[in-house]
């Protein structure tokens, strides 16, 4: 698939901010910088080691590179499927950014195909981004696909030219555009044939396509799907029932799913029911949509001594309310996503 595509990339791993808030992150960026600029000045700087040094930032020291905290550079990125933390993108900040800066722009309508990493452990699984993506979106790492590049400013389908011709002969239809390969593919690689089919395949080398009968058909649904999985936080959503009975004045975080009742028990005091069985279904690695949600919003000790001295601040009681809107979209999102799979499936037999 890499003849399709001009260009792929892989993603950084960075920190991100544990603690949701934008807040937060402009805090630990400013306190970041503060000692960089204090050490820059004086390289016996007592509290240098507050931070963390890798190689370039080491280097950018000794060149002498003099930073200072930028609004803009705080960006919206996805961390987990279907979780989102803010993030500081920034050249001399964030490590090994490969070819981040000629594919992020803030900007544009930037479609991004995320498919796991070579000889990953999981299963195959896919997933439409959009915005900077950690190292970790999908499980065991990935590799992205974007719609677009950018050249020297310039932005450009990244689609080839090649791979175009491809589609318009075999097809002999020459309306075909780019942008509906690209929906065609996403399509196609949520196929459970075809994932069936090419599993080892899938393991070892990038996916291949193959040219399927109806070409709209296939494009469609891949649309249908990429406009779910990256506007996950706009969806209708479900309706789950909510029951809260007052346990605890503090209640203890619990998160935990009960897929054989279809309920989600938040903390103490509350619960989430009404979750068909159908929306556990949708996973991506070894778990799904809603289990990834669950995982990242439990209250867990930093490992690093600063972080839990100075920026411990996340509690899952701050975000209640934003995580039940979450979990009754991404209801939603499971559950339309395996009615267009289970459409796949009619159409494979």
């Amino acid at each position: 698939m890499f003849e399709l595509f001009s260009r792929g990339v892989a993603t950084q791993r960075d920190e991100w901010v544990y603690d949701f808030s934008k807040k937060e992150l402009e805090r630990r960026v400013k306190f970041m910088i503060s000692v960089y600029q204090k050490t820059l000045k004086n390289p016996a700087f007592e509290d240098k080691m507050k931070i963390k040094w890798d190689a370039d930032l080491e280097s950018y020291l000794r060149r002498k590179i003099e930073k200072e905290f930028e609004q803009s550079s705080l960006v919206k990125g996805q961390y987990r499927p279907f979780v989102s933390r803010w993030f500081y993108f920034d050249k001399h900040f964030n490590g090994r950014t490969y070819q981040w800066f000629d594919i992020y722009n803030s900007e544009t309508d930037q479609k991004i195909i995320a498919i796991p990493g070579l000889s990953s452990p999981k299963d195959f699984h896919v997933l439409g981004l959009q915005g900077i993506i950690d190292l970790n979106a999908l499980p065991a790492g990935c590799q992205n696909l974007p719609l677009f590049r950018y050249e020297e400013g310039m932005k450009k389908e990244n689609i080839t030219d090649w791979g175009l011709q491809q589609f318009r002969e075999h097809y002999k239809d020459d309306s075909i555009s780019k942008e509906t390969i690209f929906h065609y593919t996403y399509g196609v690689l949520h196929n459970p044939a075809y994932r069936k089919k090419y599993e080892l395949n899938l393991k070892r080398e990038f996916p291949r396509l193959p040219f399927y009968q109806d070409f709209n058909q296939w494009a469609e649904w891949g649309e249908a799907l990429m406009e779910l999985h990256i506007n996950y936080e706009e969806v209708s959503e479900f309706g789950l029932q909510r029951e809260d009975a007052q346990v605890s004045k503090k209640p203890k975080a619990k998160l935990r799913a009960n897929k054989e009742e279809g309920s989600i028990q938040l903390d103490e005091n509350t619960r989430l029911t009404g979750i068909p069985a159908t929306a556990w279904e949708y996973k991506l690695g070894n778990r799904s949509a809603l289990e990834w949600i669950l995982d990242q919003y439990k209250e867990k000790k930093p490992r690093d001594a600063t972080i839990r001295e100075k920026f411990n601040t996340y509690k899952f009681a701050d975000y209640k309310e934003q995580v039940i809107e979450l979990l009754d979209r991404v209801t939603t999102v499971s559950v339309e996503t395996m009615e267009i799979v289970r459409e796949m499936e009619h159409i494979n037999e």
